[in-house]
């Protein structure tokens, strides 16, 4: 049943459907197919039945405060600030184009909102400033990665619902792999632009930096109000989106920069995203089910088992699958199909569900810088008015530091579940 499954899924893929249909289609044919051919009363009680959870309704509220960040004018006075403060260095638009995304990141939770937002800013700017077209919007689709994985994340949200975890451990547990991939971005730059002649610009004054600090405050405390608020317990994750919103809204009107045309604009791109999205997990809930009965994730694991026993080596080949997986795969479907089937493995060789969550997020996300499906490229080469060929070139070395991140949060688990058993404490 699972070769059938898959089969029909991969197939669809390579054809081009889109992911929803070709979850749903395959998952259809699956059930015709088996058994339960007289049963398929049973695809839509598990669909309905996987999508009615609470945790899920922190999902809309964040894509909601992405877009109203973009709506608000808050992605340009971020990137002034961003600018004031690193400016001067070495390919120093480079350097900006991290640090806006880390800091943005703390507001959405959405590489694809970066890429969009603050994308066509920096790309713009970078672009005015004499560097290569490409090199811009390779740089900011790299460092787009970094915002699913500083909380708040929807991401993350996603998989502390497959993986019954915390949503707020997963969202302390992201906090400082995120702020690794940052850093590690930021040296590639600096080692480069020791070899390449990238454009500078002046040091920002004390002034300058205050100035531009002042004009775009408001913004750059939202990180630290939403996250905080999770931390010190006053609202749970949901309610922290929903805080982010309504902390969005009020910014943009103190900014005077909020109109009803970009307001309903906001909702109705929130609205089809998460439409979207509740689809994809819906049809993936009735997938699971089909997988579990055929036993798939028992299967796996003995299989599994028979290659190896030691864990090192299984980290490394599931991190080679992970990534493949990414490149041929959006990051939600394909967290919604690996968790649930993964799971078993991952409790059968002692890892940390939670240190699992990043290996698989980052995983993942790289996949929204590699072809064929990576959206990230799509949206930076339309942004950036880039040839995607020349985008997808540029990329791949940014992928090195990347990947060394990924290998060290792996081998590493400390580097991820340091922060969240500090603060919350050991899990049982």
């Amino acid at each position: 049943m699972a070769w059938i499954l898959f089969g029909t899924f991969i197939a669809l893929i390579l054809a081009r459907v889109p992911i929803s249909i070709a979850i749903g289609s395959a998952t259809v044919l699956t059930f015709l197919t088996s058994d339960f051919s007289n049963a398929l009363q049973i695809i839509p009680q598990q669909m309905l039945e996987g999508v009615n959870k609470a945790s899920l309704t922190a999902v809309p509220f964040f894509i909601m405060a992405g877009n109203l960040m973009n709506a608000t004018g808050v992605t340009e006075r971020i990137f002034a600030f961003a600018n004031a403060l690193v400016g001067h260095l070495k390919a120093g638009l480079a350097q900006v184009n991290i640090l806006s995304s880390m800091i943005f990141a703390g507001i959405s939770g959405a590489a694809v909102a970066d890429c969009a937002g603050l994308g066509a800013i920096e790309i713009k700017a970078m672009r005015e400033r004499g560097y290569k077209p490409d090199f811009a919007a390779a740089i900011t689709v790299a460092s787009s990665v970094i915002g699913p994985l500083i909380p708040p994340s929807i991401g993350l949200v996603l998989y502390a619902f497959l993986a019954q975890q915390s949503i707020e451990r997963m969202f302390l547990a992201g906090l400082v792999p995120g702020i690794l991939v940052g850093l590690a971005l930021m040296l590639y730059v600096r080692i480069r632009a020791q070899f390449e002649d990238f454009p500078t610009q002046p040091r920002a004054t004390s002034r300058e930096v205050v100035a531009s600090a002042q004009h775009g405050f408001l913004a750059l405390v939202a990180p630290a109000i939403i996250l905080g608020s999770i931390m010190f317990g006053f609202v749970t994750a949901t309610e922290a989106g929903v805080l982010a919103c309504i902390y969005c809204i009020a910014i943009g009107l103190w900014y005077r920069e909020l109109n009803w045309r970009s307001f309903f604009n906001a909702l109705s791109d929130t609205a089809m995203m998460t439409a979207v999205i509740m689809i994809i997990i819906a049809f993936s809930i009735a997938m699971g089910w089909l997988l579990a009965i055929d036993q798939t994730p028992q299967k796996l694991a003995d299989f599994t088992f028979g290659l190896t026993e030691d864990k090192n080596v299984f980290l490394a080949l599931l991190l080679v699958f992970i990534i493949l997986v990414g490149c041929v795969v959006e990051g939600v479907p394909a967290k919604l199909i690996l968790v649930p089937t993964l799971l078993p493995l991952i409790d059968a060789y002692g890892i940390d569900r939670v240190h699992f969550g990043i290996i698989i997020q980052l995983g993942l996300l790289l996949g929204i810088a590699t072809p064929p499906m990576g959206i990230g490229l799509y949206i930076v080469a339309e942004v950036g008015r880039v040839r995607f060929e020349k985008v997808t070139m540029a990329v791949l070395p940014m992928l090195i530091p990347l990947i060394g991140v990924l290998i060290l949060l792996t081998y590493v688990p400390q580097t991820v579940t340091f922060l969240p058993d500090l603060i919350l404490g050991p899990q049982n």
